[in-house]
């Protein structure tokens, strides 16, 4: 079951020409139109499906600095700061709450390596986390139970609402001149004299100076057409949303296998933490040498299943005509069934810790799909070998979050400013110049 998203206006004519194609109406594609938008620069954004339809509006809807991989802290702290303007930046509801966010931990080496982060992340970029007793920890959420050995806690972090935030984003940008085509799949992109010249989508072609993709999920199938390597899988997160339930906790919090999140009605958005599935896909092999360091990292907290994804993969196109029906029309919105045992867990392990859960009653579940990369760093770069492309894709279960902070960056990028952070950590090339990039061991 899909979440219910609100609904943004499609603009009812596909312009001719415009500055910048953007490709992908979730949070990360919506921002960057945005703030193009805003620079008066002439701005369309293409999505295949409606805004918000897959992973910005099937995430936990957490705003954090907190526990975030150090290269991409700098983009985290911005976004935090626009996250705090967006319902009056963007004159609309983007269920942005400024509520705290507390990581419990359960045993001394869980503690320990919260710890550990904020030793040596949290404390030299001075942000406001700091470590908790048990006792602090259980004073500061009523209602919690059990055992726990403390907490790393960050006051100035936040929740959103990933139903209402890109919606909200998107019709900020029509408002500031941004053109929005729904159901409007983005087939390819034409070249002349080595750099991008237009976009042809399904309804039409649309010349351009820059492209943006923004395609969550959808980028290495989209990049693979022209035969540019993105390296980058997709990993399936579950969630369930909770009718309104009283007495629950206003700080967003996970610990020993549960993560949650209040909702603007009253609700929460729960889910198991760290517990995804990983479906073995022909990309897993095309990648595999890319993603074992992280593999060997990250592997308690990945279920590995192969079975009929394997077969759907390998029959979808990996190179197509442009005037030709592309995978992006056949699918129009990736709705993948959630993991019931993983939200089981996740039942089991939230009321253990907050006993008011126990009647907590499930209003919708549904699951998402995570693009990541190798080091579970975003890529928001231009493309060398490709002047005037660009790609904000694989943020690893981040997007939602950094959100604003990605789309400032991405403007400023497609337009040549100075950038509001450096991009060097962001940068597609790492995976080809000998980096050998990896995720952090502290998060």
């Amino acid at each position: 079951m899909a979440p219910r998203v609100d609904p943004v206006q499609s603009n009812a004519e596909l312009p001719a020409r415009t500055n910048v194609v953007v490709i992908g109406g979730g949070i990360i594609g919506t921002s960057t139109a945005f703030f193009l938008a805003r620079k008066g620069v002439p701005v369309v954004l293409c999505e295949k499906g409606h805004i918000a339809g897959e992973q910005s509006s099937r995430n936990w809807g957490w705003c954090r600095k907190m526990g975030r991989d150090p290269r991409e802290i700098p983009l985290a702290v911005e976004a935090l700061r626009l996250w705090e303007q967006m319902n009056e930046l963007t004159e609309a509801e983007t269920g942005y709450r400024r509520c705290g966010i507390m990581y419990l931990c359960k045993t001394k080496d869980e503690l320990a390596r919260r710890e550990a982060w904020l030793d040596q992340v949290g404390r030299p970029y001075q942000l406001d986390t700091k470590m908790l007793s048990g006792a602090e920890a259980s004073q500061m959420m009523p209602g919690l139970s059990g055992e726990w050995e403390g907490a790393l806690y960050t006051a100035s972090d936040g929740r959103g609402e990933p139903q209402k935030a890109a919606p909200a984003i998107a019709e900020a940008a029509r408002r500031h001149g941004a053109v929005v085509m729904q159901q409007c799949a983005v087939r390819g992109i034409e070249t002349q004299g080595g750099r991008v010249t237009a976009v042809v989508t399904e309804k039409g072609r649309i010349a351009c100076d820059n492209v943006v993709l923004a395609g969550g999920a959808w980028s290495r199938l989209f990049c693979g057409n022209f035969g540019l390597r993105l390296p980058q899988l997709k990993v399936m997160s579950s969630v369930m949303r909770t009718e309104k339930l009283d007495g629950g906790p206003e700080t967003s919090c996970s610990g020993a296998g549960f993560g949650l999140r209040k909702r603007l009605d009253g609700g929460y958005n729960v889910a198991s933490w760290n517990a995804n599935v990983v479906d073995i896909v022909p990309d897993t092999f095309r990648f595999f040498m890319d993603f074992l360091p992280s593999l060997r990292m990250q592997w308690s907290n990945l279920r590995l299943r192969i079975g009929k994804k394997f077969i759907e993969d390998w029959q979808v196109p990996r190179h197509w005509a442009l005037d030709a029906t592309s995978p992006f029309e056949q699918v129009r919105t990736l709705d993948p069934e959630p993991d019931q045992s993983i939200l089981n867990q996740g039942r089991e392990r939230i009321t253990a810790a907050f006993p008011v859960f126990r009647d907590m009653k499930i209003a919708e579940r549904w699951g998402g799909m995570i693009d990541v990369t190798p080091d579970a760093v975003p890529v928001i770069s231009g493309v060398d070998t490709l002047p005037g492309f660009f790609i904000a894709t694989g943020f690893t279960g981040h997007g939602f979050g950094i959100g604003p902070g990605a789309g400032r960056l991405m403007a400023e990028l497609v337009m040549g400013e100075t950038p509001v952070v450096d991009p060097t950590p962001f940068r597609l090339s790492r995976f080809t110049d000998g980096s050998r990039p990896q995720p952090s061991p502290l998060t």
